[in-house]
């Protein structure tokens, strides 16, 4: 469908005689026009434009701009005046793109000096002629969307089906699945994990221009956790969700297009604060609930460790990999728990370090930046708390593990 989003496009930039660009509801780039190479760059390319095209996606401001003209909810095009402190230097000509009365995405046109005379309509007053062919061609662009939208959320519903059944029922999702994406569900995969993701709209089909993007739908918090139980209750479990996105590799060794597809959802407005996760790569769908399981630990660890960046590999979270498959807000260790009171913070952070830097004082002191005096002071202090012996192994790792646990 690509193409067709292309070739439609091009019609709207002809027929108005300028470049538009095409981008779903979340403002993801879908497509863009030619601009003419004799024209205003300066114009054609500007800051918003070129943003959109270079990465695919506009800003937080940028959007909120645009969306406060009510633009998710237009029948008919709207002026949309410029806005320099979002970087919106000049204004835009928007298409609402709709099918059945559900706005897919928006085709934008810069309001140059050459649109500045188009008539958009209104009550009793027809909109130009040429406005009107382009949405013509706005709504045939809106039933692709639509169509994209329904088939995703098909190949999101076995998804998810295959991921949070009971087994009979994920046999069957795995032959439908197999059915539907003959060509890849035998081949190299992984699962993406990104959590939490925006409870608003789980089931719409999550940026499907991202290469290699097979599948995605929303799990719900309770199936997200490693024990499949529900560690929280009644709206808060409701409000939380995970979105997991089925991911086609070019090869059994190359997690590149996994890490691609999570970095670009991450940038969904729908996935505000959250980390993301990759598993280890799979041949075909029968593992896909193991591998599901790692993509969450993987999230989870992202969130917990800044280290780790944005999105976590399974097989890079190292100890994690133990630590999230414990249940998600489980209680501390009972001589660990004084410990991690927030009015011992400095205290955890001193003994973390510690152990992360294998007992070693001159190391934790320099990465500390304090005088070895001050960390054995502070060590006899998590001692005191804890009734832990330091010097002992099976304590030292009782103190590591419950520290790093925490901070899932």
């Amino acid at each position: 469908m690509r193409g067709d989003y292309q070739q439609l496009v091009d019609e709207i930039s002809a027929a108005l005689g300028a470049p538009a660009t095409l981008e779903d509801r979340d403002f993801a780039l879908i497509a863009f026009g030619a601009h003419d190479s004799d024209g205003d760059l300066d114009l054609v390319m500007d800051p918003v434009r070129t943003r959109s095209i270079l990465q695919r996606r506009s800003t937080a401001a940028v959007r909120a701009w645009f969306e406060a003209f009510g633009i998710s909810r237009a029948q008919a095009p709207l002026r949309i005046p410029p806005d320099p402190a979002a970087g919106v230097f000049h204004g835009r000509i928007c298409l609402p793109v709709r099918h059945r009365g559900v706005v897919h995405g928006y085709a934008w046109l810069l309001d140059d000096g050459h649109l500045a005379d188009l008539e958009l309509g209104g009550p009793g007053t027809p909109p130009d002629p040429r406005l009107a062919q382009a949405m013509e061609t706005a709504a045939r662009i809106g039933a692709l969307l639509a169509a994209e939208a329904r088939a995703g959320r098909e190949l999101g519903e076995l998804l998810r089906e295959l991921l949070t059944s009971a087994p009979a029922g994920r046999d069957a999702a795995r032959d439908a699945l197999r059915g539907a994406l003959p060509e890849a569900a035998g081949g190299p995969l992984a699962l993406v994990a990104v959590t939490p993701w925006d409870r608003e709209d789980l089931d719409a089909a999550p940026l499907p221009s991202l290469p290699g993007l097979l599948a995605a739908c929303a799990v719900p918090e309770a199936a997200d956790r490693p024990d499949g139980g529900a560690g929280r209750g009644g709206a808060e479990q409701e409000a939380a969700a995970g979105l997991a996105a089925l991911v086609r590799l070019r090869s059994p060794a190359a997690l590149d297009p996994a890490r691609a597809a999570a970095e670009q959802l991450l940038r969904s407005p729908r996935a505000h604060g959250s980390g993301a996760g990759v598993s280890d790569p799979r041949r075909g769908l029968a593992d896909a609930p193991a591998a599901w399981r790692e993509a969450l630990a993987a999230a989870r660890a992202a969130r917990a460790e800044a280290r780790f960046g944005p999105v976590a590999e399974w097989g890079g979270v190292g100890p994690y990999r133990v630590l999230a498959g414990l249940p998600a807000g489980g209680a501390a260790d009972r001589v660990v728990r004084p410990l991690l009171e927030r009015s011992h913070t400095e205290l955890a952070r001193t003994a973390e370090v510690f152990l992360d830097c294998a007992g070693q004082a001159g190391r934790t002191a320099a990465q500390l930046g304090i005088h070895r005096q001050t960390l054995y002071y502070r060590l006899s202090k998590v001692e005191q708390l804890t009734g832990l012996d330091l010097d002992e192994g099976e304590d030292r790792l009782l103190l590591h593990m419950s520290l790093k646990a925490a901070r899932l």
